[in-house]
């Protein structure tokens, strides 16, 4: 009896012992995993004014009435263009994301939503959504001069008129990377970490 005890625990111990090297592995490939995926930024494609250039200026009128100077801020605060369509369901899921960010970075950030297509289904939209509080443009221009070909889209340009940051997002950290990208001085998150790397 006491010789099956003996074994049974020399047994479970060697199962202990397999299972911290298992683990020891593991936690490995995990640090290893970290490296190679680093945080993802928005996705910057490189067409249209490039980070660093003065934006193009436009004139616009918002849907919900009044002007909206884009490019040049009146008010010396930086501008986030948020390019959508009514038709497209990652805008909708990222609209209450940026209500959010316009309050907790509203001392400093000017949100503005850019669309192009018809009035009627736009300020539809535009009403049903509860965008009242924000500009809304109309405008294909706008989207050519900055060369959105996929949307969601954003466009960061700084107290100074010059983009800052640009990029497809999806997400609520692809849209604040712009901002990191915007303090950090670099195009993108993926510029920043390759220059460390």
């Amino acid at each position: 009896m006491s010789e099956a005890l003996v074994v049974s625990n020399i047994v479970l111990w060697a199962v202990v012992l397999a299972l911290l090297v298992v683990v020891l592995a593991l936690s490995r490939q995990v640090g290893i995993l970290y490296e190679r995926i680093a945080p993802m930024g928005a996705l910057m494609l490189d067409q249209g004014p490039k980070v660093g250039d003065v934006s193009p200026v436009f004139g616009l009128e918002s849907l919900g009435g009044g002007s909206v100077a884009v490019g040049l801020s009146a008010r010396k605060m930086s501008q986030l263009l948020f390019f959508l369509s009514p038709t497209c369901p990652v805008c909708k899921k990222l609209l209450p994301i940026l209500k959010s960010i316009s309050v907790s970075e509203g001392k400093w950030l000017e949100l503005i939503f850019a669309s192009d297509g018809d009035r009627p289904e736009q300020l539809a939209f535009y009403r049903k959504a509860g965008l009242g509080d924000f500009p809304y443009v109309l405008s294909t221009e706008l989207g050519m001069a900055f060369k959105v070909g996929r949307l969601p889209y954003a466009v960061l340009i700084g107290e100074d008129g010059k983009v800052r940051a640009k990029g497809l997002v999806n997400s609520r950290e692809q849209i604040e990377s712009l901002f990191e990208a915007k303090e950090l001085g670099v195009a993108s998150v993926q510029e920043f970490i390759d220059q460390r790397a």
